[in-house]
């Protein structure tokens, strides 16, 4: 009886909003992963090297090479915030100038 009160005093609109109701072994992760293409402008002279370090990355191949310092990368990750956490880590890679996000899409397992 007592945790029943308990439950209903913490359960608020806030608490809703924001998830805490939740506990982690409710929450079930959504099938399937996030998809991206990324454009990265570089020094055109280190473009093989950096080539090496972003197909090191986990889920990065590239798929275009322009000589000028161009490459279009294709990523896989399981959630948008490795996504991200992906793209500035390539932003932050020596000799990039940019890493834009071209394409998004969200694939369903």
């Amino acid at each position: 009886m007592a945790q029943a009160a308990h439950n209903r005093a913490t359960l608020n609109r806030r608490a809703l909003i924001t998830g805490r109701v939740l506990s982690a072994d409710r929450i079930i992760a959504p099938p399937g992963a996030e998809i991206a293409s990324i454009l990265v402008q570089a020094r055109p002279e280190r473009l093989a090297e950096l080539e090496a370090e972003i197909t090191a990355l986990p889920g990065c191949e590239i798929h275009g090479r322009d000589p000028r310092g161009k490459l279009v990368v294709v990523t896989e990750a399981p959630d948008a915030g490795s996504l991200g956490t992906l793209l500035n880590t390539i932003q932050s890679l020596p000799n990039v100038y940019s890493a834009a996000l071209v394409f998004h899409a969200i694939e369903t397992a």
